[in-house]
């Protein structure tokens, strides 16, 4: 079913001087404006649009792309407040609304705040919240796996590190001696699974992947070569040494010299690591 808030393809039915009318199923028929139309565009041709609604709240398309769908958190900067709350500019023409009731403090012109989109039951717009928690349901069963990558969205900070937002669907922590770099508020990131406790909480990772671990290996063997074949470091050593010297933390750095180790481009001794002379 087509609902706004979401990105469809859909097909040219009318074309007029103002623009074009889309086939939106459920909808009906759906203006595209000219200036958001490519200039070969004709009837019979489909084409991927995001469907919202206007000032006068009829549906209506663009091929511009939101900071967000419905569905999807967002960090967005508060543009205006009113009577009825605050808009955000979400990268369309019309801005979002934050109805007071959906703000969880009040919410400030020139400031931004991580929000959900979602539709309104009583009238079918679309409009944010920053309630987010009673969007995120940790009681309900997850299929997440240990190293699996997944969509993070920085949400804030804790004694022990940040929360994420995992896929637009649960929490997680990242702990502070896993994040070797800044991290701001509303930042998308791309992270891993690290573990699920037993209590079902899920402790996430920068790090992961074999990518990752090329990535580390290079850094390490760049590192050899540079200062004739050895680093004074081994898989006992401090983690704030390894991170000062490598960017990484003692567990990637371990993984990544066990990797070429058994490839047998490394030694691992008491006093560091070396280069083995081909």
């Amino acid at each position: 079913m087509i609902k706004v808030g979401n990105t469809y393809k859909l097909e040219v039915v009318k074309a007029l001087d103002f623009g074009f009318f889309l086939d939106a199923k459920e909808l009906g028929e759906v203006l595209l404006p000219g200036k958001y139309a490519p200039n070969d565009l004709e009837v019979g041709a489909s084409i991927y649009v995001f469907l919202y609604l206007d000032s006068e709240d009829r549906p209506i398309a663009t091929t511009k792309t939101p900071k967000a769908k419905v569905g999807e958190f967002a960090y967005l900067n508060v543009v205006a407040r009113t009577h009825v709350g605050a808009f955000l500019d979400w990268g369309l023409e019309k801005d979002v609304l934050v109805p007071f009731a959906e703000q969880h403090r009040p919410m400030e012109v020139d400031k931004s705040y991580l929000v959900y989109l979602y539709l309104d039951k009583n009238d079918g717009r679309i409009v944010a919240s920053s309630k987010i928690d009673k969007f995120l349901d940790d009681e309900t069963p997850h299929d997440f796996s240990p190293q699996q990558q997944v969509d993070l969205i920085i949400a804030n900070s804790t004694p022990l590190g940040f929360k994420a937002i995992i896929n637009n669907s649960h929490w997680g922590v990242l702990y502070d001696n896993d994040v070797f770099q800044q991290l701001s508020f509303g930042q998308s990131k791309k992270g891993f699974i690290k573990r699920i406790r037993p209590d079902g909480k899920i402790d996430l990772s920068l790090q992961g992947g074999k990518e990752t671990r090329d990535k580390y290996s290079k850094i390490i063997l760049n590192y050899l070569e540079k200062h004739e074949g050895f680093a004074p470091l081994h898989d006992k050593s401090h983690p704030d040494i390894i991170s000062d010297t490598f960017g990484m933390s003692k567990g990637a750095f371990k993984k990544a010299i066990g990797g070429l180790y058994k490839q047998r481009i490394i030694t691992i001794s008491k006093d560091g690591i070396r280069l083995i002379e081909k």
